[in-house]
């Protein structure tokens, strides 16, 4: 270790600013909100707009994005999974999970600006590039920051209240750039940036600048009290085999119900996300504001839609993190789940009236912030108990596997959604100020049931498996044992 201690990351640069051994304010702030919003800002972005930049500014076919989409999905899952795997083995006076998101620094900021260059004219051309930045920016550089990102909650602190409050800024964050993506974005878009792609590519610079300097913000905020338990001897310590830590999560029934949920819950939303746009064109009635031009008002709808579903996610970020102290966080995001499918279904019943939807996608948003803020907290006491039961840590696999649900299911349900366009007949050079008249309803259904329904069944899915997860119950006894055990060695 003396010769470590020389490097990189024994020096003050590289130190972190967080000594306290609870978690303070400043660690909150700084490592769990701002430094996540920044580097998620891309990706918000990304699934709300990404899929109408793709298909109705670079005017790419439907079904090279449906194959385009379902192929990276292989790329993106296999780098997740050895991200993880090179996260758990290694060894630094930084941790393990943060020199990578240092790494991202770099990676994502640059990655999330290349799929709005674009030099070519030619559609080959065009597709080939893309197909290229895509995967640069879901299969390498998204995996780095969002597996180490992710790893950081386990790793960062024992206390499991302290770990639900940390996962709710993190999350808190990440919603926050949904909201930018919904809400702020789609304006811009419908006001300024249209179908110019050279205002695309300025827009993304600007992201891409504030990506890099709040990853590293975030690096400097961070601590990992659980990696650095046993001093040295830790950091020595070998990381166990991937079959052995494979073993020993797909053994768990705990562990299986909250992936399964997390699934359910990630995907139903992608799908929300990535028709989102779409369902304001096409299906809600925008003549509600009163504008002539049609063709600006979808904006406004989805501004308005995303709006009336953050307020709900703001105010309940205050009560989460206190309820899931008083009754556990699985009742809470038991609640929470029957809440968002009563909102889904008078969403659904709404048949593109701007009230009903809006109150409808209210009550869904609110009944999604518990599981919203809370599932990383939940994901880390399972890895605790597994320890537990174990002897092992799985933090870089859990997390992959956590990361891969979350990053591929942006493309998956995209690549659902375009064949589900594609099948529908929906007419990519219609005139979007004809509103509702200008797709068929088989078009207009296809976009409803990706915006609402998909989300409301995955819902009531995710109410059975998280009534059945309970791994809070005998958590603060297995970590009174781990920590018996550790302190016998």
């Amino acid at each position: 270790m003396a010769n470590e201690k020389k490097g990189i990351w024994g020096s003050p640069i590289a130190q972190s600013r967080i000594k306290s051994s609870d978690v303070k304010l400043a660690e909150m702030l700084f490592g769990y909100f701002i430094g996540p919003f920044g580097a998620l800002l891309s990706s918000g972005i990304f699934t709300s707009q990404l899929q109408n930049y793709l298909t109705n500014v670079l005017k790419l076919d439907l079904a090279f994005l449906t194959g385009l989409q379902l192929v990276s999905t292989l790329f993106i899952v296999a780098a997740n999974l050895i991200v993880g795997q090179l996260i758990e083995r290694t060894r630094t006076l930084a941790g393990k999970a943060r020199p990578w998101v240092l790494l991202s620094a770099l990676t994502l900021s640059i990655a999330s600006v290349l799929m709005f260059v674009v030099p070519f004219q030619n559609q080959v051309a065009r597709m080939v590039w893309i197909a290229i930045a895509y995967n640069l920016y879901y299969a390498v550089a998204f995996p780095i920051y969002n597996t180490a990102n992710s790893t950081l909650i386990p790793v960062s602190t024992r206390n499991s209240q302290q770990r639900s409050a940390l996962a709710s800024f993190t999350n808190v964050a990440g919603l926050g750039v949904m909201g930018v993506g919904s809400m702020i974005f789609p304006t811009l878009v419908s006001m300024a940036l249209k179908e110019d792609q050279g205002r695309w590519l300025v827009a993304m610079l600007a992201v891409g600048i504030f990506t890099a300097l709040t990853i590293l913000l975030q690096f400097q905020f961070t601590r990992e009290r659980v990696t650095e338990e046993g001093g040295d001897d830790a950091q020595q310590q070998a990381a166990p085999p991937i079959g052995q830590q494979l073993k020993a999560v797909t053994s768990d029934k705990m562990w299986w119900l909250v992936i399964l949920f997390y699934l359910c819950f990630q995907w139903a939303g992608a799908m929300k996300n990535g028709s989102m746009t779409f369902f304001c064109q096409w299906v809600m009635d925008n003549s509600f504001f009163g504008m002539e031009d049609l063709g600006s008002a979808w904006g406004m709808s989805q501004s308005l839609l995303a709006i009336l579903g953050a307020i709900p996610m703001a105010v309940a970020a205050v009560f989460v993190v206190p309820l899931s102290n008083k009754f556990g966080k699985r009742m809470v995001t038991f609640i929470g789940m029957v809440v968002g499918c009563i909102g889904g279904v008078i969403a659904g019943l709404g048949n593109g009236a701007i009230i009903p939807v809006a109150i409808g996608v209210a009550l869904k948003c609110l009944g999604s912030s518990p599981a919203a803020y809370l599932i990383l907290a939940m994901l880390a006491d399972v890895i605790d108990h597994i320890e537990f039961t174990n002897n092992i840590r799985t933090d870089g696999l859990t997390m992959s596997i956590y990361s891969s649900l979350m990053v591929a299911g942006t493309p998956i349900c995209n690549a659902i959604f375009s064949a589900m366009l594609g099948a529908s007949g929906y007419n990519q050079s219609a005139d979007v100020a004809l509103n509702t008249a200008g797709q068929t309803a088989a078009a207009q259904t296809a976009i409803t049931v990706s915006y609402i329904w998909v989300e409301t069944i995955g819902y009531a899915i995710c109410a059975l498996l998280i009534f059945l997860w309970t791994v809070e119950k005998n958590l603060p006894e297995e970590q009174k044992a781990i920590a018996a055990r550790k302190a016998g060695k």
